[in-house]
């Protein structure tokens, strides 16, 4: 088969193949910034000193080394902490009842339902795309008259490592209250 034809093919099933996967939530669509509630999830998670973007891939395999060992299915997306570096994947709604227990890379743990204002990105996964998209954040909550930020921004990536950089979705989040009326 034409080689032209068959990356064409795998581009056009590469988005498709993300809908196999339960969502934690629902994206923000590029280009759209908006305030949004996150549900109480549990997560996994791991951890490596250092920024996250240095340490991403060994915080991922002990991630996917512990959802096979103890049977539980992939979801999207997966959260990431930046400095330090965190890697976190959502506990899907049908692996909940599973006894699932830290281990010495891996902890579980129930992340309480928040607020957030998000950004929505396309690009690869990149420590200055992510800079980038934050900044935007941050720019909005100093021109924001009802919000602030209320904990460190951290990224949400969409799309594995099989899809392109120009086609991966990812979103930038800033934990965001209420201004009081007195701020």
């Amino acid at each position: 088969m034409n080689p032209i034809i068959m990356l064409c093919a795998a581009l056009v099933a590469l988005p498709a193949a993300g809908l196999a996967y339960e969502k934690a939530f629902e994206g923000t669509k590029p280009r759209v910034i908006e305030v949004k509630s996150i549900p109480e999830r549990t997560l996994i998670v791991a951890h490596r000193g250092g920024s996250y973007f240095e340490a991403n891939n060994s915080m991922f395999g002990k991630l996917f080394r512990y959802i096979k060992d103890n049977d539980v299915s992939m979801t999207v997306p997966v959260k990431a902490d930046i400095d330090p570096g965190r890697m976190y994947f959502y506990v899907g709604e049908k692996d909940l009842g599973k006894d699932l227990r830290d281990t010495d890379s891996v902890k579980v743990i129930i992340e309480p339902a928040r607020r957030v204002l998000s950004i929505g990105v396309r690009g690869g996964y990149s420590e200055n795309n992510f800079e980038q998209a934050r900044e935007k954040l941050f720019d909005h909550l100093a021109a924001s008259e009802e919000w602030r930020k209320s904990g460190a921004a951290y990224a949400i990536f969409w799309n594995g490592p099989y899809v392109p950089a120009l086609m991966k979705r990812f979103e930038v989040h800033v934990p965001v209250e209420p201004k009081e009326k007195d701020d």
